[in-house]
């Protein structure tokens, strides 16, 4: 493990180069420098991923940051702090109606024990930390792979129903979007398509001549 990830970069490069046109992206992209965020618990990384979701970037940092505005003080905010807190000041913050049902349904899933603790979540398997996840209002499997592959540092996810992702297999593989032929290609990165996802996303911001027909 380095650099909070649970696998080895060096190898997992090593194994994507097989595929020919994997290869090419690398190459072109340069180092992998995903770092995993670190928060001391699951809470901060759910609720950061509900703000943000269906927002361009900068809108959701600015409403992210607005609502934790609200907590005046060191570290992250409380889920018992959501839960006292009025509904209309997070309305007031910038969050929807159903973002601030979310919010609040974490906090009490935090508080019951649904969403486990994080020293707990790093012993759990990927499917199931995303069917735990998945009972939270708001969080869906893809918010939840996010959390695999950006705080918790997993190897092996593939978000199929990321746009991003589409959009970037799709400039080095050619075609339509294709979720099923994605998953397909997807078998030859294994154990490491937390790394092939990121190499994609690469692809899909890089300009247009900058990868071969």
């Amino acid at each position: 493990m380095t650099n909070g990830l649970a696998y080895d970069v060096q190898r997992a490069l090593r194994h994507l180069r097989r595929d020919p046109d994997l290869r090419e992206v690398i190459r072109r992209a340069g180092p992998f420098t995903l770092v995993p965020r670190r928060p001391a618990a699951p809470f901060p990384a759910l609720l950061r991923a509900i703000v943000y979701q269906q927002l361009s970037g900068k809108a959701a940092a600015t409403i992210h940051g607005r609502v934790m505005d609200l907590f005046p003080g060191r570290g992250h905010p409380t889920p018992e702090q959501f839960l006292d807190i009025d509904e209309l000041v997070l309305r007031g913050a910038g969050l929807s109606r159903n973002k601030m049902l979310a919010v609040r349904d974490l906090a009490a899933r935090v508080q019951d024990g649904t969403v486990p603790a994080l020293r707990r979540l790093r012993t759990m398997e990927d499917e199931a930390i995303i069917e735990r996840l998945v009972s939270v209002r708001g969080v869906g499997r893809w918010t939840v792979e996010m959390l695999l592959i950006f705080t918790l540092g997993r190897p092996d996810i593939l978000p199929l129903n990321d746009l991003g992702i589409h959009r970037g297999f799709c400039r080095v593989y050619g075609g339509d979007p294709d979720s099923e032929r994605l998953a397909s290609q997807g078998e030859s990165w294994r154990p490491y398509r937390s790394v092939a996802s990121w190499y994609l996303w690469r692809a899909a911001d890089m300009p247009a001549g900058a990868l071969p027909d």
